[in-house]
């Protein structure tokens, strides 16, 4: 069945129709454009391009024309809400919140608006039905970056912690490699896996939750505290969590 799948992506490639392109580059076999027809799904271009079978699927991307625009308004609304932040910090003396809303903010503007739509680019999961073969456009990305050995702390902390990888260690246990500030948000995180999803962890003794578990090239944002202030910006860590989640798995200094 896989033969046959390749040969007709191979026989779309020769026709003389018109078809979309989709780009695919990253740990793949076959990098560089691929022609669909109309139609084409993610399982026809992922037989073209032949991930790489050790490689870390998890992390893959599809990166869409269609969700720019969308996603391009989430970073400008996080970015409001960021300076909104810093100067209601500065009206109520709060300069390190100041510097931590600010430092946050340069770190959103340096991270680019990629399209990225939630997706399981797993080749066998999507051959099988486990897997959704959504349909692709014209202009969408397929990327499939290396395996990234570390889980990034970033948000509410000194500086981005870049640290090692553990199985089966808790979220929340990663903070203990990080100098959180005070400005934190106590009783939260947020985990970003490597393949777009974000969820909120309780961590406070009231509210903790267990079995939340950081895979390698996970995310957590530690929270910036802001209800404390008047009026307070009650989205902010939600949208911030959902832009670094569009994100892919690569370093954010």
């Amino acid at each position: 069945m896989k033969r046959l799948r390749v040969l007709s992506a191979c026989l779309w490639l020769l026709s003389g129709a018109s078809h979309a392109a989709v780009t695919v580059t990253g740990d793949v076999a076959n990098p560089g454009p691929v022609e669909l027809p109309p139609g084409g799904r993610l399982l026809d271009v992922i037989n073209v391009a032949v991930p790489n079978a050790e490689g870390y699927w998890l992390a893959g991307g599809l990166l869409r024309q269609s969700l720019l625009e969308e996603q391009a308004r989430l970073k400008a609304g996080v970015l409001f809400d960021l300076d909104v932040l810093q100067r209601m910090a500065s009206l109520f003396d709060r300069p390190d919140r100041v510097a931590l809303a600010l430092r946050v903010a340069e770190q959103v503007r340096e991270m680019p608006v990629t399209g990225r739509q939630v997706a399981d680019l797993d080749p066998v999961a999507l051959e099988v039905g486990f897997a959704r073969n959504i349909r692709l456009d014209d202009g969408d990305r397929l990327i499939y970056p290396k395996r990234v050995d570390e889980v990034q702390v970033l948000g509410a902390v000194a500086e981005t912690c870049h640290l090692p990888y553990q199985p089966l260690q808790e979220a929340r246990e990663y903070l203990q490699g990080c100098t959180i500030l005070s400005d934190a948000e106590a009783d939260y995180l947020w985990l970003i896996q490597p393949n777009g999803v974000a969820r909120r962890v309780g961590i406070a003794h009231w509210n903790r939750e267990s079995g939340h578990f950081p895979v390698a090239g996970s995310k957590i944002l530690v929270p910036l505290k802001n209800d404390d202030l008047d009026p307070p910006v009650p989205e902010l860590n939600q949208q911030l969590a959902d832009f670094i989640a569009t994100q892919l798995a690569e370093v954010v200094r």
